[in-house]
């Protein structure tokens, strides 16, 4: 088995990571079906040198059990969320009257505004095949490496020769899909999203930063459900780990999960475990003082560097 190991033990506030501890973890992601299904995750053996496990998106009622399973390791919840999805089985008018009034008004008046602006030079590219990913990457890349996926937290789209490949074997495949948009003929927003089993994944997403009061994003991505609502045998879009205000409104459902560190139980984990819980804690604070302040649209700005 080829093992996925974490880049270390971040300490973060939102997007921005103050600083991250030297520990070696394999990284152990469920998918979504595995997320419904329940069940515990089996571990693999840890390697030597490697500090413990970071498992993400696993059931957030099966993380002491887990803990139990994992015998001796000392254990740590980094976040609570939902797992979002959305059903893909029927039509995209039926998806959309189930979302809110207050969602379908704001997206309307999101995509209205954005329409404006472009000065009625707003388009939509859409790329499946291996020659239009690969014409769809060259592009998306610019728009990439002025985003704070990619300035903060490292998970811009990439440009390795592994993930290149990947594309296009999808792209010859028919497994994945992949988003521009343009306003007035400038490149603002894009998604890219594999496809497995029918199931779409949230994979790649930004937007570059001139345009962000304009939402091109959000736009981008409802326009992308109205293309994969009209297509056969794709059955949910997986919106992965991690909450977000357009992925609650746009879902159709979710599962309660959680990312679940198991630290191998020596002194300096030990201590790294302590200090990560005493920051955990703090930060935990801070978020409800600001909700209480009603300071959310503030503290999003600092978190991401803007």
């Amino acid at each position: 088995m080829s093992l996925t190991m974490s880049d270390g033990l971040n300490f973060r506030i939102g997007a921005r990571t103050l600083f991250t501890l030297d520990k070696s973890l394999v990284r152990v992601p469920l998918t979504l079906d595995q997320a419904f299904d329940g069940r515990l995750p089996v571990l693999p053996p840890l390697p030597a040198g490697a500090d413990g496990y970071v498992v993400t998106s696993l059931p957030a009622e099966r993380a002491g059990a887990l803990a139990w399973a994992a015998g001796g390791m000392i254990p740590r919840v980094r976040q609570l969320y939902t797992r979002y999805f959305a059903d893909l089985s029927g039509g995209f008018d039926a998806y959309w009257a189930q979302t809110s009034s207050n969602t379908r008004s704001q997206m309307k008046r999101k995509a209205k505004k954005l329409a404006s602006a472009s000065g009625g030079q707003l388009r939509i590219e859409r790329y499946r095949n291996a020659d239009e990913l690969a014409a769809f990457h060259a592009i998306a890349r610019g728009v990439s490496a002025k985003t704070y996926q990619e300035k903060l937290l490292d998970c811009g789209l990439p440009v390795d020769a592994s993930f290149l490949r990947e594309m296009a074997e999808r792209g010859a495949g028919g497994t994945a899909r992949a988003w521009l948009l343009y306003v007035a003929d400038q490149p603002a927003a894009y998604l890219y999203c594999p496809i497995d089993a029918g199931t779409v994944i949230y994979e790649y997403v930004g937007h570059d930063p001139q345009f962000a009061d304009l939402s091109p994003g959000t736009v981008l991505h409802v326009e992308a459900m109205r293309d994969l609502f009209g297509e056969d045998g794709l059955t949910r879009f997986d919106f992965t780990e991690g909450e977000g205000q357009h992925k609650r409104a746009l879902s159709t459902g979710g599962v309660a999960a959680c990312d679940l560190l198991l630290l191998a139980p020596t002194l300096g984990n030990r201590a790294a475990a302590a200090g990560l819980a005493g920051f955990d804690g703090s930060v935990a604070l801070a978020k409800r003082t600001v909700a209480r302040l009603g300071l959310e649209d503030i503290a999003k700005r600092v978190r991401r560097g803007a």
